[in-house]
This record gives C-alpha cells, sequence and structure tokens, in this order.
C-alpha cells in the first residue's frame, strides 16, 4: 500500500501555517521533491514489523459480570500458564490495563482504546510466563493513568475493599484491590506519580516503584518516558522480591535500562535490619492535607524499626517540598506531549514502538468530550504551557530534578534508607458524579505529594503497611540508592514479621 501524498492545497495551508513564504511556484517544486521523498515510506509500508514473538496459547478472556466484579476491578479475566516450572510456579499475577498481553483487550482505562487488541506480549509478561506464572488477566486502571484516586476509569469507580464508598488509590487500582481481596497472588502495576505506591498504601498491600531502568517497560504504554516505571504489588514482601526477581533487568529493547543489573532479591529477606542507618525526612511529614493519624502512624513504625536493630535518624531534605512541582512541570508537559502529540510514542528514542497502538492513541479529539475533568484540565495547562513557553519550564524542571537528585542521594550518603508517610491523607472518599468539577479533580492529584519526587530523580521507593486509623490502612514509604532493592526488602521484611508476631 502507497503512502498517501499531500496535494498541493494541503501544501500550501502547511506553509501558510509555518509561515514559510513559499509561493505556488515553490509549493509545486517542493510536492515534486516530497513526492520522490516518500518513496522511502513506501518500502517502509511494504516491509513486515520487527515485533517480538508471542508464546504461550491463551484466550481473549471476558469482563465478569457486575456480581462478580463488586468493587470494579477486574477489566478482563483470561488465564494465560506459562512455563511448567520457575519462580513463579503456582502464582497467579494480574496485570495493569497499560501493559500488552497479545490477543487480549487493552484499553488503558479509557473509551479511546475500545477494541483494541495488542498483537505482543510486553517483556515482562514474557518474563512471568517463562517462569511459570499464570497471568490470569487484565485489572482496572485509572483514565490514561492520570489519577492518584479511583474514580476515573471509563468503567467505572475501583471500590477500597476496606470501605465501601472509598477510593483504592491509582492509577494501578484494580491491582491493588485484586491482590489485597487475595483474588489474585500478585500484580504487575505502573507508576509515574506514585501509581503503584499510592494504590499500595490505600488498598493495605505491598508496591515497589522500582530503580528507573530495571525492569524493562518495553510493551507498556507509556506516560513520560523520563518517568514511566513498572513494579510489583503484592501482599506479602516475600513475593514482592520474588516478583521483582522474575521480571528485572535488560530486555536488549528498552532504552531506560541503563546499569540495570538484576539480583537475587529474596535473598535479602532474611538479613533482618539490624545495623541499617534509617533517615526520616522531616519534609515528609506536616503537609497542608496531613490527616495526623498517618504522620503518627508511621512515626511509631519507624520507632518499630529501632526496636528491631536499625538506626534510625531524623533527617532535613528541605528540597523534597519542591520535588512535586518540579514533578509537574516534567509530568504536564511531557506527558501531553507524548501521550497526546505523540501518539504515546514520540519520537527521537530508541526501543520497542507499537505502530498499530499509536494510530489508535491519535484518535483520542473524537473522544476528548468525555475525559474526566481532571484530564480535561491537564490537557488545558500543558497544551498552555507549551503553545506559551515552549518547553521552557520543562527543561528547566529537568535540570532542577538534578538537583533534588542529589539533595536524596546526600542523605542517602548518610543513611541506607529514608523514610516518611507513602501518601498524607488515607484512603478518601470517592466524589459523587454530581460533585463539584473542583473535588473530582482534587481527588486524583491531592495523595501524590510524597510519592512523584522519586519518579524524577529515579530512586527505588517501596509502600508497605505499618497500621490501620479507623479502619483504613496506612503506608509506609522506604526509599534507597538507585539498584538497592534487597536493602529496601531487608528493612520491610523485618518489619513485616515483626507486625505479623505482634497481631498474633
Amino acid at each position: 500500500m502507497a503512502v498517501r501524498r499531500p496535494n498541493l492545497a494541503e501544501l500550501e495551508t502547511a506553509a501558510a501555517a509555518f509561515g514559510l513564504g513559499a509561493d505556488r511556484a515553490a509549493i509545486a517544486a517542493y510536492h515534486e521533491v516530497i513526492d520522490r521523498l516518500l518513496v522511502g515510506f513506501d518500502t517502509i509500508d511494504a516491509l513486515p514489523d520487527e515485533l517480538p514473538p508471542v508464546r504461550y496459547p491463551r484466550t481473549p478472556g471476558t469482563r465478569p459480570a457486575p456480581a462478580d466484579n463488586r468493587l470494579g476491578a477486574w477489566a478482563v479475566k483470561t488465564e494465560v500458564c506459562g512455563a511448567a516450572h520457575g519462580l513463579l510456579a503456582g502464582k497467579t499475577v494480574v496485570l495493569k490495563d497499560t501493559i500488552a498481553l497479545a490477543g487480549v483487550a487493552m484499553t488503558n482505562g479509557s473509551d479511546v482504546l475500545a477494541g483494541f487488541t495488542p498483537a505482543i506480549d510486553a517483556s515482562v509478561v514474557a518474563r512471568i510466563l517463562d517462569a511459570g506464572g499464570t497471568i490470569v488477566g487484565k485489572a482496572v486502571c485509572e483514565y490514561f493513568s492520570y489519577s492518584g484516586g479511583s474514580h476515573t476509569a471509563v468503567s467505572g469507580p475501583v471500590v477500597n475493599p476496606h470501605r465501601a464508598g472509598y477510593a483504592a488509590g491509582g492509577s494501578s487500582s484494580g491491582c491493588a484491590v485484586l491482590v489485597a481481596t487475595g483474588e489474585v497472588d500478585m500484580a504487575l502495576g505502573g507508576d509515574q506519580a506514585g501509581s503503584i505506591r499510592i494504590p499500595a498504601a490505600w488498598s493495605g498491600v505491598v508496591g515497589l516503584k522500582p530503580t528507573y531502568g530495571l525492569v524493562p517497560y518495553s510493551g507498556i504504554m507509556s506516560s513520560e518516558f523520563t518517568v514511566d516505571h513498572t513494579g510489583p504489588m503484592t501482599r506479602t514482601v516475600a513475593d514482592n522480591a520474588l516478583l521483582l526477581e522474575a521480571i528485572a533487568g535488560p530486555d536488549g529493547i528498552d532504552p531506560r535500562q541503563k546499569d540495570a543489573t538484576p539480583e537475587r532479591y529474596t535473598d535479602a529477606l532474611a538479613r533482618g535490619v539490624a545495623g541499617l542507618r534509617i533517615g526520616v525526612v522531616d519534609e515528609g511529614f506536616g503537609f497542608a492535607n496531613t490527616e495526623p493519624d498517618v504522620d503518627a502512624g508511621v512515626r511509631a513504625a519507624a520507632r518499630a524499626l529501632a526496636d528491631l536493630g536499625a538506626t534510625v535518624a531524623s533527617v532535613s531534605i528541605p528540597l523534597h517540598r519542591q520535588g512535586k512541582a518540579i514533578w509537574a512541570a516534567i509530568g504536564l508537559e511531557g506527558y501531553y506531549a507524548n501521550m497526546f502529540l505523540g501518539g504515546g510514542f514520540g519520537t527521537n528514542h530508541e526501543g520497542l514502538y507499537l505502530p498499530a497502538l499509536n494510530d489508535r492513541l491519535r484518535e483520542w479529539p473524537r473522544f476528548a468530550a468525555r475525559f474526566p475533568h481532571s484530564l480535561k484540565v491537564r490537557v488545558l495547562i500543558a497544551d498552555y504551557v507549551s503553545r506559551r513557553y515552549g518547553g521552557h519550564y520543562y527543561g528547566k524542571a529537568m535540570n532542577l530534578a538534578r538537583r533534588l537528585r542529589a539533595a536524596y542521594d546526600s542523605a542517602l550518603a548518610e543513611h541506607d534508607l529514608l523514610l516518611m508517610p507513602t501518601a498524607p491523607m488515607k484512603a478518601q472518599p470517592l466524589p459523587p458524579a454530581d460533585s463539584p468539577i473542583a473535588l473530582q479533580i482534587e481527588r486524583t492529584s491531592e495523595q501524590s505529594t510524597n510519592t512523584a519526587p522519586f519518579n524524577i530523580t529515579h530512586h527505588p521507593a517501596l509502600s508497605l503497611p505499618c497500621g490501620i486509623s479507623a479502619g483504613l490502612p496506612i503506608g509506609m514509604m522506604l526509599i534507597a540508592k538507585p539498584f538497592a532493592e534487597s536493602t529496601l526488602y531487608r528493612a520491610a521484611h523485618a518489619f513485616e514479621q515483626a507486625a505479623d508476631g505482634r497481631r498474633r
């Protein structure tokens, strides 16, 4: 199939829009040159794409009936059985609905992608199956994964497993719920501003945002290439380490994977917390929207780690308070450029592209009227900043991200781990559909003050349950040096085991 050529009228319109000052004679000359240049595109169009092979049989699956999906967490149920033996043999795994599973629908929480079915398995999917895991479906996520709440998915809200009418956290909302309720053993979520850690905290499970690039992102829908992370969500620290062990390491495709050397993370579980130095970050507490019981619960958890043998002390990182603002300049404009202007892939980087997905994402203007308010306002502000300032603030924020990274690195030179609340508050009520627009928007971003900075600095960060208050979980976040996930698991497992012992 030949690539369609622009006609003279289209070229005249484009030239006028760009202010090229080209007259009709010049346009006619350009038209002839363009026709010849596009012969190369005809060649590309005729060649087969270079995509990973698909192994292991599967069926398209089905969306469960409401009676079998009372918390709204399932997007699709299916069953893809992996190898007979391996690290994950006997484990069931659900995928965030941004992760390509060949032959099974993927929507990223939107109606833009309704009916889209990937032709490949993401690298992490192939690794889970090769390790003997059974993938049992896709979990609902927020609309285009742009919410820390759980009310924006086109399929409807995902409900907190601990209290009806409350948010489960987002954007990996369904993953957290299905793990918390025991419907699956493990989940693989995605995290660009806290989208693994926030739902882990609010739903009472363990969620890890690994070091940037440790886990391949090939075959997963990108939001912004410099903040994309995928990682495990589980009920126990041991299962979290096991899943990371199965999926970590370079895939030879993802350009994010610089210096990504995996370890046997399960070996860290028995090492205990004795001797570890933990810095409790002053600036991670006491925000305007902080709930006092959350701060108190996390400080109590820090004392419990000290009782287990860790050296625990306060540490001040003033720039942490500006971390979310730095993230926002990157996340807003970068997300818009990548997802809305670049068809989800953008340009100027190597890696795996999915042209069929790109084609579908380009249709987003037909659905924009039905976007949630939180997405509409972010499209408007990102477009305004991009047109008015042309990448000025995106670039400055990228530079400031290095300063922020250095501030955390300085603290981590004196401490093995940093500690703070995952979110400043517990799960909040789901906003009714007729609630004020400002509230619907606020419920998507109020949770990420502590989580978002580490997406731009790329440090590994883990949320684990550290208590219950008023019937809702509290999440504690631990942060480590890049590629020091084993240190996170040492402390988290020791804390978890001690907490389990106290409950017994």
